[in-house]
């Protein structure tokens, strides 16, 4: 009842969204979809280069990690703004040639508790998150191979047993649906994306200006 609810208040959101989520209509990248093996490469292709990126940026070492999560470091804040503004600016300019679309997973606040609560505690104890385990695992620490690669597999299988008891009680719980913040608030989404670039990059300059 709780999405359906949802979903009838936020119904002009949904039918932009269908002007606003354009799917792909470009032939040559209509043909690489059904490209599986280049679609492979490429991905290794372009993994190897962000885990490049990732180490020569420090964030796949534990100090550097902690030291965000202790307000002593905000190299790890930077990066991710960073790549946040990119990847909005990115995503949104292929999408609206037509080379990209857009498939927005749909959420709910019991999603977002339990899965922003493991994640906080397990970045918190191993100072790693999934991405940076690989890099680091790359790197050759040992404390991201036993702890952070094993954890996730093992978180795996934990996930998958109790997943079917969880998921109707309550990770269902308040369910969003698969709504975007220019749906809901009803705005051309590059005009979101300005004002989040405005807003982020201002946070980045800020950090900068206090030399954090």
């Amino acid at each position: 009842m709780k999405t359906l609810a949802w979903k009838q208040v936020h119904m002009g959101g949904k039918e932009m969204s269908m002007q606003s989520r354009k799917q792909v209509n470009v032939g040559w990248v209509k043909s690489l979809h059904s490209r599986k093996g280049l679609q492979l490469g490429l991905g290794f292709f372009f993994g190897i280069i962000f885990g490049f990126l990732l180490q020569k940026g420090g964030v796949t070492r534990y100090n550097v990690i902690i030291g965000q999560l202790l307000l002593s470091d905000f190299t790890v804040m930077k990066v991710i703004l960073s790549a946040i503004i990119t990847g909005m600016i990115g995503v949104r300019f292929l999408n609206s040639l037509g080379f990209a679309s857009l498939h927005p997973k749909p959420g709910s606040l019991g999603m977002n508790l339990v899965g922003g609560l493991l994640f906080g505690v397990g970045f918190g104890i191993l100072g790693y998150c999934p991405g940076t385990i690989a890099g680091a695992v790359g790197n050759g620490f040992l404390d991201a191979l036993f702890g952070g690669l094993t954890g996730i597999l093992l978180g795996d299988v934990v996930f998958a047993e109790l997943y079917p008891r969880i998921e109707g009680d309550l990770l269902k719980k308040v369910d969003y649906g698969d709504v975007t913040l220019p749906e809901l608030v009803d705005i051309s989404p590059w005009l979101a994306v300005f004002l989040a670039v405005l807003f982020l990059g201002g946070v980045l300059w800020g950090l900068e200006k206090l030399g954090l």
